[in-house]
Parts: structure tokens; C-alpha cells; sequence
């Protein structure tokens, strides 16, 4: 199965000492997975959809994935074919 750079909106919550917390993904058709936990910041390549930034290891709903933060955007490695649209 291919997998592709896929862009989310993300709630994040900025701390005053500069450090970011992602809290949920919003996914398609609006559904909203809230991060259970926070297991590892560093940066980071994606070696299966290319690109780099730092890498949060996050658990949701018992399941550990990788979301990552490149400049000012946030992505995740989705598996199948991207949408017309979500090509950048």
C-alpha cells in the first residue's frame, strides 16, 4: 500500500515557554482524534512520505503514530492515494 504526505488541521496549545503540544487531528469528513499521549519529540525524516520537521511519536486510541511539524505545517503519513487536492 503507498503511503503520501497528508497536511491535518491540528489542535495544538502552545506553552509560554515555547513548547507545542498537539492535542487531536481533525481528519477527514470532521472526525477528531484527541492524542492520548505524547511519546516522543525529536526531529525527524518521514522515510515513507518524504519530508522532515519535528516528529511527535503520539499515542491515539491505543494505536502509536507519527505527526509530524514542517515550518508552520502539520502532516502525518496516510496510507492509499491522495485526493486532487491534497497534493502540494
Amino acid at each position: 500500500m503507498s503511503v503520501y504526505k497528508k497536511y491535518v488541521d491540528m489542535i495544538v496549545r502552545y506553552y509560554p515557554d515555547g513548547t507545542i503540544r498537539p492535542m487531536a487531528v481533525w481528519w477527514e469528513e470532521g472526525k477528531l482524534y484527541e492524542i492520548d499521549r505524547i511519546l516522543d519529540v525529536r526531529p525527524a525524516a518521514s522515510l515513507k512520505a518524504g519530508g522532515a520537521g519535528i516528529r511527535y511519536t503520539c499515542r491515539i486510541q491505543g494505536h502509536e503514530t507519527y505527526i509530524w511539524l514542517e515550518d508552520n505545517r502539520w502532516f502525518v503519513e496516510a496510507k492509499g492515494k491522495p485526493r486532487s487536492q491534497e497534493v502540494s
